[in-house]
């Protein structure tokens, strides 16, 4: 989640974002994962829309996520239309083609690629360096110059 953020505040001036919550991928009533109950991320497949809102809504403030987001209806139009399930990224151009089609799940899921799309587009965006331990270290006192 951490990527497509950074990539949402490096681009969000450049391009739109719309994140589309679909079908869940993990409920506790079909395929529940450790990972869910260690994350706390537990719930069951939506059966109405409601839920599905209520999901949605629940991510959004406990994880404070900033994209703008979008909650496919329960025919399951845009999971069916963009092959998004359980995770995708796409581009689309301002002619309304698809301009980049990222790979599906878990180990295609790739938003290194989708910001080289953008970087190659709008300009790379730089970040610093993570700081080492040793750099936020506080600085060690100097020796005292001897007295002359």
């Amino acid at each position: 989640m951490g990527d497509i953020v950074q990539i949402y505040e490096d681009y969000q001036g450049r391009a739109d974002f719309l994140t589309v919550y679909v079908r869940e991928a993990h409920p506790t009533d079909e395929w529940q994962m450790k990972s869910n109950v260690k994350d706390d991320v537990c719930y069951a497949q939506p059966k109405t829309l409601a839920q599905r809102v209520a999901i949605a809504n629940d991510f959004t403030k406990r994880f404070k996520f900033p994209l703008p987001f979008g909650i496919d209806d329960m025919s399951n139009a845009a999971n069916d239309a963009y092959a998004a399930w359980p995770e995708r990224i796409y581009i689309i151009d301002e002619s309304g083609r698809i301009a980049y089609r990222g790979g599906m799940g878990l180990f295609n899921y790739k938003p290194e690629e989708a910001r080289e799309w953008l970087a190659s587009r709008y300009g790379a965006v730089k970040h610093d360096a993570p700081k080492s331990p040793a750099d936020e270290a506080p600085p060690r006192p100097r020796p005292a110059a001897p007295a002359k």
